[in-house]
């Protein structure tokens, strides 16, 4: 491919930057959404495979299941899905695969168990009153309804979402974490200050045969810029639809138009690796 040919995207989507100032619709998510599924298509980003949704052991039995998924939704706070599926190991390597294990279990084996993880030793502690409680409060079982999971020690509204869905099949809200929370905000979906107000205005905008996947979707996205970025640039030059899917990009990273003529200098003199970085408007 010949210089001109090569540079061709870039060109593209500088003229369609031109636009990025404008006001945008948050009827504009279709559009997006779209690409996003585009650039998503591999899933591979680590939440594809080791995210705390696919960390119960599905040999387990059901009530089991249940609570592994609650676990692992516990541990993956503020953690990386790397660290969280170390622990969960961890934890099923030493037998503790169950409320009543767990119930059971000192503090300190718990948290030496899941230390990869942040704030393991509040977790630790979070994790054993969880159990004691559905251990005597709900005959063995996790709580069944958002309202009980709420009632958790450790689960809030996001955890709560995620493990409806992931131990009981149950779609009852979206689950919206930091990326989620941010990438919305970004791209002009929602204006809110908190994720709970990002999941209102998502589940007030988006179709409900959205909210399932909209998490692992967005979360795959965030992860894919801070740990595949030129993989993630990669896909967008390729996909068909190449323009719109770098102007998404750079309506998400970078802070003002002006910033798109850098992102494609820098990506030609120092390779699309360097180039997300150095646009991003937040990492780890």
């Amino acid at each position: 491919m010949g210089k001109r040919a090569s540079q061709a995207p870039l060109k593209r989507a500088r003229n369609v930057a031109k636009t990025s100032g404008a006001k945008r619709k948050n009827s504009d998510w279709k559009n997006d959404l779209s690409l996003i599924k585009r650039l998503r298509s591999r899933r591979e980003a680590p939440v594809d495979s080791i995210g705390c949704e696919r960390l119960a052991d599905p040999k387990a039995c059901k009530a089991d299941f249940e609570w592994q998924c609650l676990v692992a939704a516990m541990l993956s706070s503020q953690t990386r899905d790397q660290a969280t599926a170390e622990a969960m190991e961890a934890l099923h390597r030493a037998g503790l695969k169950s409320i009543s294990t767990v119930a059971k279990a000192k503090e300190k084996t718990l948290a030496k168990l899941i230390k990869p993880v942040g704030f393991f030793n509040m977790k630790a502690k979070t994790m054993r009153a969880a159990a004691t409680i559905c251990k005597k409060e709900h005959k063995g079982r996790i709580p069944r309804t958002l309202e009980g999971l709420l009632k958790l020690p450790g689960i809030g509204p996001k955890m709560a979402h995620l493990i409806m869905h992931s131990a009981f099949d149950r779609q009852q809200g979206i689950c919206v974490d930091t990326h989620v929370h941010r990438i919305a905000n970004k791209l002009g979906w929602v204006r809110s200050k908190t994720p709970e107000e990002t999941r209102h205005q998502l589940e007030s905008l988006l179709p409900r045969k959205e909210w399932a996947d909209l998490n692992v979707l967005l979360v795959g996205l965030g992860q894919m810029q801070q740990q595949a970025a030129s993989q993630l640039i990669s896909c967008a030059v390729h996909i068909r639809r190449s323009p719109d899917a770098l102007q998404l990009l750079h309506r998400w990273l970078c802070h003002s138009r002006s910033r798109l003529g850098s992102l494609c200098a820098l990506g030609r003199m120092s390779g699309w690796t360097n180039l997300l970085y150095a646009t991003s408007s937040y990492g780890e």
